[in-house]
């Protein structure tokens, strides 16, 4: 092909681009960024109800809405972030990262108040030159944890910062946060040269993409050209995800990749984020090789890797990190509208409806750092994990390390915010399923409202409702999850002719108040296979593992960061009271397992005494499979010869894996 001819098919790609359907109500991609396929909508237009207000009521009570209180010592008056010379890195804005969200989805005064105090001191206190935060403290200066100088100039924190301030203007609008970053922007256009982001410490270099995707989110407000050239310098300053997910390294075992399991969830959608710029394919299909690499070398059938701290392959009593879920659902959250791909939805779903709830308790009052795909009993003793410092496992406040306890208030508000998007041709899009409404202007501009109504994840059907006065004529997306085979879509009770494209059903119609549609998708068990050939098992998005009876015992001794600084931090430790040591037959399949439904529809579903279903299933004891430091024993291989375990097989209960903390979830089989 000759240079003219590439010359042609150069400026047809730039003009198919630059006129490409973008929509038109909303902050979207500016030309020269790929249009995205769905655009984030204001926080505060989608409403939560049922199972997942309750989550966020939750949250407003317990730890989320008191945490300036329970981790004074960091969160207090005196951080950084406040002016003061407590902490001045990540721990502050992680918190706010997930508080600003709550606040203003349950548009909740109090949280509005504290969360302020935080935006109003960054924004008051930027600099002439543009930089903004804590700044390094005078010498002589009485050291406090997290207060070390380079930790208040590093990079890293400053993007939590900036991914809060664009929440914080997503709900208010508040021009200042524009301004903010412009300035800022401007300061790391000249800096970044001589102090690249891995210049203070390595996190800022692995997480640059929390960056990057800030700066596209300002360019396409401001159409600023200097944007674009510090999108490529970011970039080119961050660890290179696309080559780390596509070369192998992820399925070595001897030895495991050296990378951080946070880093790994946050480097997913660093390709994605800058192929909006690149336009290089090798950035769009990165990720998911990523994914399928550490599903082979570390993956669990729950959606997590093995990673306490460091990726640590795939046994089911290998930790992963609170941290992990609640940023892999972001970025999740981040490539979702990008690519459209129904896959990321699918995933996302996955963990927040399976992974999330089983890390923190029923009141949000404590968290577990560390979860175990199979989980026999939660206790404070060691365990083969890479980091087992601290009480790792154990429920508590700062047990473990204390960046989960700041950063897992984001998991909850932001799968709220992403039930819902705006489409390129000024529709609205159904990407994730949960019990909520959204208020939001399509076709020439008008407001309008849905509800959809839905006992999802528990159930296959969900309900559509549209609210408002007006006929309007526009296009309303809803998904279709890879998993489910035979999508049945009624509008207004009629059967409606689908074609889905890409997992995706388009309704084009002028709607009326009262019009109702219904989406069902069916959902049928399916088996997959881990380490040892062990058994799991899923049934729509959700993960079912073996129903365990719990003792909850709290300790009342010092334990963890808090006790630190004076504090009582007691934790909780869980026993089981029923067998957990179960096999499935080597040959079982989908139909030797019997689906029941409770009925129940409870507000806090996540519990074993509200779980609304459950499989049934035939399986034997395994007596040799025992405790092994402090967690169960290596997964039993089918042995040749084989070797029968004694008894007779029982019916056991499997049940949603979110509404578990004892579990097994991936079976051996005999």
């Amino acid at each position: 092909m000759n240079r003219t001819v590439l010359s042609i098919l150069a400026i047809l790609f730039v003009t198919q681009t630059a006129f490409a359907q973008r929509n038109r109500h909303y902050i979207t991609n500016q030309s020269p960024l790929l249009p995205q396929k769905y655009t984030a909508l204001p926080i505060g237009t989608i409403q939560p109800e049922g199972q997942l207000r309750k989550m966020l009521e939750i949250q407003r009570d317990g730890l989320t809405g008191n945490l300036d209180e329970v981790y004074e010592v960091v969160c207090g008056d005196n951080n950084g972030w406040l002016g003061g010379t407590g902490d001045g890195w990540e721990r502050g804005p992680y918190w706010l990262d997930g508080l600003v969200p709550v606040a203003y989805i349950l548009n909740d005064q109090n949280l509005k108040d504290k969360a302020q105090k935080w935006i109003e001191w960054s924004i008051n206190n930027q600099l002439p030159n543009g930089n903004f935060g804590p700044q390094p403290l005078e010498k002589g200066y009485k050291k406090i944890e997290g207060t070390q100088q380079g930790k208040r100039e590093d990079w890293w924190p400053k993007m939590v910062m900036l991914k809060v301030l664009q929440q914080y203007y997503s709900a208010t609008g508040d021009e200042r946060v524009i301004t903010l970053m412009s300035n800022y922007f401007k300061y790391m256009l000249k800096e970044l040269p001589s102090r690249p982001l891995g210049h203070y410490t390595f996190w800022g270099n692995r997480r640059g993409a929390d960056n990057l995707a800030v700066v596209y989110w300002l360019y396409n407000i401001t159409k600023d050209k200097d944007l674009l050239k510090l999108g490529k310098l970011i970039h080119q300053q961050t660890f290179d995800w696309t080559t780390a997910f596509t070369d192998n390294r992820l399925r070595n075992q001897n030895p495991y990749a050296n990378l951080h399991c946070v880093n790994v969830a946050q480097g997913l959608k660093a390709p994605v984020v800058y192929y909006q710029q690149s336009k290089d394919k090798r950035h769009l299909h990165a990720p998911k090789e990523g994914l399928k690499a550490l599903r082979d070398g570390h993956g669990f059938v729950n959606g997590m890797y093995g990673g306490d701290e460091h990726l640590h392959g795939n046994s089911p009593t290998q930790g992963s990190e609170l941290c992990s879920a609640t940023e892999m659902m972001f970025s999740f959250e981040s490539m979702l509208p990008v690519t459209g791909d129904v896959y990321y939805a699918d995933y996302l779903e996955k963990i927040a409806y399976n992974v999330l709830p089983t890390q923190h308790n029923d009141d949000f009052t404590a968290k577990q750092y560390f979860q175990q795909a199979n989980q026999v009993q939660v206790t404070d003793d060691s365990r083969n994990f890479y980091n087992d410092h601290n009480g790792r496992l154990i429920y508590g406040t700062t047990t473990g390390y204390p960046c989960c306890l700041t950063n897992m208030h984001q998991g909850w508000p932001k799968f709220v915010q992403n039930l819902w998007y705006a489409t390129p041709d000024n529709g609205l899009a159904a990407l994730v399923y949960g019990p909520s409404t959204v208020s939001a202007k399509v076709g020439k501009g008008t407001e309008v409202s849905f509800r959809e109504t839905t006992t999802y994840p528990f159930s296959d059907q969900i309900a559509f409702e549209y609210l408002t006065d007006a006929t309007v004529q526009f296009p309303l997306h809803l998904r279709v999850p890879q998993w489910c085979k035979a999508p049945e879509v009624r509008v207004n009770g009629q059967l409606a002719n689908i074609s889905p494209e890409g997992n995706i059903i388009k309704l084009k119609r002028a709607w009326k108040k009262g019009d109702k549609v219904t989406l069902k998708l069916p959902m049928e068990v399916r088996l997959s296979r881990w380490y040892e050939k062990s058994v799991g098992v899923e049934r729509g998005p959700l993960v079912y593992a073996l129903k365990v009876k719990e003792d909850w015992t709290q300790v009342k001794k010092n334990k963890g960061f808090l006790g630190k600084a004076g504090y009582e931090d007691p934790f909780w430790e869980v026993r089981p009271l029923s067998p957990w040591n179960y096999a499935l037959r080597h040959r079982v399949k989908a139909s030797d397992f019997r689906f029941e439904d409770s009925k129940k529809n409870p507000d806090m579903p996540w519990n074993l005494q509200n779980a609304p279903v459950s499989l049934k299933v035939k399986a034997k004891r395994i007596e040799g499979w025992t405790l092994q430091n402090h967690s169960a024993g290596k997964l039993p291989s089918r042995t040749w010869p084989t070797r029968f375990p004694r008894g007779e097989e029982k019916e056991i209960e499997l049940i949603p894996y979110g509404c578990t903390t004892l579990r097994v979830s991936e079976f051996p089989v005999w």
